[in-house]
């Protein structure tokens, strides 16, 4: 998937940087999770499109652009709490698995 590689290109730039300072504007736990399940949920549903690949890449920002807003958040802020809690890997292994119990859910619900 798109977004795991890019977490994982992310967590090796963060892993290389400076000291794990708390953003002024951190994203709840709670919050990181409803937005992880939102794009991951964009990402599925941009690439079950039958569309080329550079129009998914025109779509995909649009649809990023739009959870941000949904949840009212700058992307900016989104960036830096990721960066963030991708510092801490237990931290982050933890909002992944609660991501993926809630794609699960979402996928039972829809059956």
């Amino acid at each position: 998937m798109n977004s795991i590689r890019r977490v994982v290109a992310l967590f090796l730039v963060m892993v290389s940087c400076g000291p794990d300072e708390k953003p002024e504007e951190l994203l709840s736990e709670d919050t990181m999770v409803e937005i992880l399940v939102d794009i991951h949920l964009a990402e599925g549903f941009v690439q079950s499109l039958s569309i080329p690949y550079d129009s998914s890449k025109v779509l995909y920002p649009i649809l990023e652009r739009q959870i941000f807003e949904k949840h009212g958040v700058a992307d900016s802020v989104y960036i830096q709490s990721l960066e963030y809690y991708l510092l801490d890997a237990a931290k982050m292994e933890y909002l992944y698995e609660r991501t993926i119990d809630s794609l699960t859910l979402k996928e039972k619900i829809t059956r």
